[in-house]
């Protein structure tokens, strides 16, 4: 990963110098403070520290007339959430087709492309895009955030035009990198064996009058991981497969927006545990948020989001039963309500803040990992205060 990100600052130096007019950049400085009350999802010991740090560079460079580079690196801490340090978001080469008619456009990315599948997949990285700093994570999932942020593959979109209608279609194939960090969020510090991801093959349609006052959409994701025990290993070999199927929708008036989505997974596990170890659930979930702007400076957010890992099991109270009450009933599911507040204090500059009502505790970790029962209290809660500058 360090030789791919120094690549790509080369990369980034090297078009820089070769021409002022055909590379463009832009970047972003978030950092905050942030606390998780009776849960270890952002912070331990509820403690209130600064690991809410977001430091961003991007570039676009034209090589010829239809076929440009885009890449970007990031160092992010967001706590327990996921890894800190730096990454690399992504890095393609975006391909303009001729057009395919008069109304039809199209494009494909090659190389580590961005997730363009979901509301707010292609704009999760950048912190000023966001209404929150945690997105819902019933769809969001934060545990999985550098795997769904995108794939190193192919990607392919084509948009059309009309005179009351636009459509696009999005279709994706590729696989993503499973560091350490992540395999231990999976399946827990006792495993020492690598975790890879075979495939992820995605595809989305989403339908936009020319109006811009609405859009909604449909998305299909399956993936295949697998998982491959070190000499000395606590953990078996398995393999998982992951489908999910989720529909999105938002409104946009002049004062106010409200966004949906709503998903549907079914997860199929073999091994990892015992020789025989098999389980197949179906999930469900989705969120809802309200957005009021006040005015052209101050706006105000509401939501509610929930995810049931199991749907036979919605209170949890089998999978208690199940691990002889290794595992609490509310590890099954995850409520979240949120307020949240954003202020552009200067241009170029925002403060934005957040609170986070939660009972359950499905998404603090994932469920192959067995060792939950000191990550969260049934009722829990979090907040978190950012100043963002971007140029």
């Amino acid at each position: 990963m360090k030789k791919t990100i120094t690549f790509a600052l080369w990369l980034m130096s090297s078009c820089a110098a070769a021409s002022h007019s055909d590379f463009s950049w832009h970047g972003y400085v978030a950092q905050g403070v942030t606390q998780s009350k009776g849960s270890s999802f952002m912070t331990d010991d509820d403690k209130i520290t600064g690991e809410l740090t977001e430091i961003g560079l991007n570039g676009y460079y034209q090589l010829a007339k239809n076929v440009s580079i885009a890449g970007q690196i990031n160092y992010l801490d967001g706590g327990n959430r996921f890894e800190q340090g730096a990454r690399l978001d992504y890095l393609f080469v975006d391909w303009k087709l001729p057009d395919l008619s008069e109304n039809w456009r199209g494009q494909i990315h090659i190389g580590r492309y961005k997730n363009k599948h979901w509301l707010y997949s292609v704009t999760r990285d950048v912190p000023q895009t966001r209404y929150t700093s945690v997105l819902p994570q019933s769809v969001y999932f934060d545990g999985f955030r550098d795997v769904a942020l995108g794939s190193n593959g192919i990607q392919a979109n084509f948009s059309h035009l009309g005179s009351h209608y636009n459509w696009d279609l999005n279709w994706s194939y590729g696989r993503s990198h499973i560091n350490d960090t992540q395999r231990d969020f999976l399946l827990g510090s006792d495993a020492n064996g690598k975790i890879k991801q075979d495939f992820v093959h995605q595809a989305s349609v989403f339908l936009q009058p020319s109006s811009l006052t609405w859009k909604v959409g449909a998305s299909w994701l399956n993936s295949d991981f697998r998982y491959t025990p070190s000499l000395n290993d606590n953990r078996l070999s398995g393999e998982a497969n992951i489908e999910r199927l989720m529909l999105s929708a938002q409104y946009f008036a002049e004062n106010w927006e409200v966004s949906a989505e709503v998903l549907r997974e079914i997860q199929d596990s073999k091994g990892l545990f015992a020789p025989d170890f098999a389980e197949k659930r179906r999930g469900e979930g989705g969120f809802v948020q309200f957005r009021y702007l006040f005015n052209n400076d101050l706006s105000g957010l509401i939501g509610f989001d929930t995810y049931v890992n199991d749907v036979s099991d919605r209170q949890g109270k089998q999978l208690e039963a199940l691990s002889g009450g290794t595992i609490p009933a509310y590890f099954g599911y995850q409520d979240t309500y949120t307020i949240g507040l954003r202020w552009d204090i200067a241009p170029k500059w925002r403060l934005q803040g957040e609170y986070h009502w939660v009972e359950g505790a499905t998404r603090v970790v994932s469920l192959l990992n067995r060792d939950v029962v000191s990550h969260a209290d049934k009722y829990w809660e979090m907040w978190s205060l950012q100043l963002m500058y971007w140029f």
